[in-house]
């Protein structure tokens, strides 16, 4: 009986994949083709962490992998972390009128400063504490 169950199984399903077998599929050719739907981002991320650079518009940002950048709307720009846009320090814009004087470098001219501040806002490096 287990038997005479199991072949009528086997039967049922080599009849389906007799009429599977003899279908035929249309692959529509030309300019017009119909494509099938795409999603522009991805849906699921891994958390793995292969940090990547990535730009939308103006904004610059730092991603753990390219599949959360691409998630977010970013397009890849480099492997590896952001860089700052510039490489040299922010000058500062307001100083203390503290009175600490420094001896201070831009180029070939030294200057001395009332303090550090002063002489890094004015573009100048500090070279040593005190007058030059």
């Amino acid at each position: 009986m287990i038997i005479a169950k199991l072949m009528s199984r086997f039967a049922a399903l080599a009849g389906g994949a007799i009429i599977l077998a003899s279908c035929t599929v249309v692959v529509e050719e030309g300019p017009n083709r119909p494509r099938p739907p795409r999603p522009d981002r991805p849906q699921m991320c891994t958390m793995e962490y292969n940090p990547v650079c990535a730009r939308r518009g103006g904004e610059q940002r730092t991603f753990g992998n390219a599949c959360s950048a691409r998630a977010q709307g970013f397009r890849i720009v480099r492997p590896g972390t952001c860089r700052p846009q510039s490489s040299r320090p922010e000058r500062p814009q307001i100083c203390t009128r503290e009175y600490r004087p420094v001896c201070a470098r831009r180029g070939g001219q030294r200057r001395t400063f009332g303090n550090a501040c002063t002489a890094r806002a004015a573009g100048f490096r500090v070279v040593r504490p005190g007058e030059c």
